[in-house]
């Protein structure tokens, strides 16, 4: 079904076609090349990343993540379950045993709480996603971390261009992701990246991206050939993907005021109404700059969510619902998930709904998505 007002539409701006001309007439069309490392040039510069690694998608940037943190088939991480799979499949790809943790009501971040009874001897690594671009609470996170010996690493997904306290998010954990899907804010249709904080992970994540070769030292002369070196796959994306994402992220002051100025009208609009209808907006704590990645609403029940729905399809405007916890999965349940283990998750996961934001969605449109809802009623 086409909806006149979809959920997303992915960001575009003007720069994309001559910048993909750029990289089509310098004969450079595989990964690695000029457009890639500018891209990756511009995220250190953002998020002061020792090293920023431009990946085929966030998914391979976890895998990479889950090959640099090592450990023995089954040993363990810590993972929220209201995440995205790839969060947690990564890890279990590479012998890993995610362990489930639940999450916060305010602002549906992992909850440090309940990450420490978690916390066993195989216990490898702490796993957090910044939902909507909202900081976790790094502060508690990364104590833990330290009094255990534990290793942080943040799936960005949500959140390039966010911050806490100032710091921008990316930068807690010893490695971070990003997500350049077309549902992101800067977008290359698929792709990714691994930030990585600890330079101590450098060259390794270099050979892992190469197909676990020293093809990179090679290109850089520090080896007069390159070889097979360790394990490894083709976690590159190519100079097209790395073209697009590249004229995006040179407008992206541009692109992040858009999207703030959808975010705030929402936040204001929809304010009265919620509070009449004991619907819950997002809650931002204080120290937290989000990049306005998305808006979710928390309906008081799953009925209402589905009804809210129905009624925003009959006017041909499409708002979604998010993550499927996953120790509620049949991959979750195999890795010990069970009904009840994360209470927080599974209510919220029941009764949340994400309204149409993206980049070019224009305030006529948003008046529309706005006056539709404040026409419903719980």
């Amino acid at each position: 079904m086409t909806y006149r007002i979809p959920f997303n539409r992915p960001t575009t701006t003007p720069e994309i076609v001559s910048s993909l001309a750029e990289a089509v007439t310098s004969g450079i069309l595989a990964g690695n090349g000029p457009a890639t490392r500018s891209c990756e040039s511009i995220l250190e510069q953002v998020t002061g990343a020792r090293k920023a690694l431009l990946t085929n998608s966030c998914t391979g940037a976890l895998e990479m993540a889950a090959r640099l943190l090592g450990g023995e088939p089954g040993d363990e991480i810590i993972v929220p379950s209201f995440t995205f799979v790839s969060t947690a499949n990564a890890f279990a790809g590479c012998g890993l045993r995610p362990v489930f943790a639940d999450c916060r009501r305010d602002t549906f971040n992992v909850d440090a709480a309940t990450i420490a009874p978690l916390i066993g001897a195989r216990t490898r690594a702490i796993v957090v996603m910044h939902y909507g671009g909202v900081a976790c609470d790094m502060d508690a996170i990364g104590s833990l971390a330290r009094r255990h010996g534990l290793m942080v690493i943040e799936d960005n997904a949500h959140g390039l261009f966010g911050a806490c306290n100032g710091r921008q998010l990316g930068s807690f954990g010893s490695l971070a992701t990003q997500s350049f899907h077309e549902t992101k804010n800067v977008t290359s249709g698929e792709g990714g990246a691994l930030l990585i904080n600890d330079a101590g992970l450098i060259d390794r994540a270099e050979i892992i991206r190469e197909k676990g070769t020293d093809r990179s030292r090679f290109f850089r002369g520090q080896v007069d050939k390159y070889t097979w070196v360790d394990y490894g796959s083709n976690y590159l994306c190519s100079e097209l993907q790395a073209a697009c994402l590249l004229a995006q992220l040179r407008c992206r002051d541009v692109i992040q005021g858009k999207r703030a100025a959808i975010w705030r009208r929402y936040d204001v609009a929809l304010r009265d109404w919620a509070q009449a209808n004991d619907v819950r907006l997002p809650i931002v704590p204080p120290g937290c700059d989000h990049p306005s990645h998305l808006y979710a609403v928390l309906l008081p029940d799953a009925t209402a969510r589905a009804r809210l729905i129905q009624h925003l399809q009959a006017r041909s405007i499409l708002a979604v619902f998010h993550y499927v916890p996953l120790h509620l999965s049949p991959m979750g349940r195999r890795f010990g998930g069970s009904p009840g283990a994360c209470p927080v998750a599974e209510d919220i996961s029941e009764r949340l709904l994400r309204l149409p934001l993206f980049t070019d969605l224009t305030a006529d449109d948003q008046a529309t998505v706005i006056e539709s809802i404040r026409g419903f009623t719980v």
